[in-house]
């Protein structure tokens, strides 16, 4: 299973409440410009409109630039696979105030590229003052304990 891209900033601005894994519908192009490229996913975020889910400000570089299709956008709405009931509960999620969806990995899995969900809520500043506290104490005692 080889990752493409991973959203590091979302662990550190948001807590984790559940993940979801999800099928993208995407064009032969793009499969082959984030297998070759890569792509970042900070700034992505999923919506659900009309009863289904979409992966909003996802950019895919063109592959091969000079010989790309005319209908090529680099940052269209891509639409989520997902069962019903994963569906349904995202619904419900997405209605909950407070809470956002948020695109955290992406990777392959038996040939197909999956992105996984995160069901987050937003980290207070001192919530996250207190994650860099705890890094740099650990890192500290890593430091002291390497020395005996």
């Amino acid at each position: 299973m080889a990752t493409f891209a991973d959203n590091k900033k979302a662990y550190f601005e948001y807590e984790i409440l559940e993940r979801y894994d999800a099928g993208l519908k995407l064009f032969g192009h793009e499969v082959k410009s984030i297998i070759h490229h890569g792509v970042n996913l900070a700034g992505a975020f999923v919506i659900i409109r009309g009863g289904e889910a979409y992966l909003i400000n996802f950019l895919i570089p063109p592959y091969q630039p000079k010989n790309m299709p005319v209908q090529h956008e680099e940052g269209r709405t891509i639409k989520l696979l997902l069962t019903k009931t994963e569906l349904n509960h995202l619904i419900g999620v997405a209605e909950t105030k407070g809470l956002t969806l948020i695109p955290l990995k992406l990777y392959n899995k038996n040939k197909r590229i999956k992105v996984e969900i995160g069901v987050a809520r937003h980290k207070k500043l001192h919530d996250k003052r207190a994650v860099i506290k705890q890094r740099e104490t650990e890192r500290e005692i890593d430091r002291t304990l390497k020395d005996y």
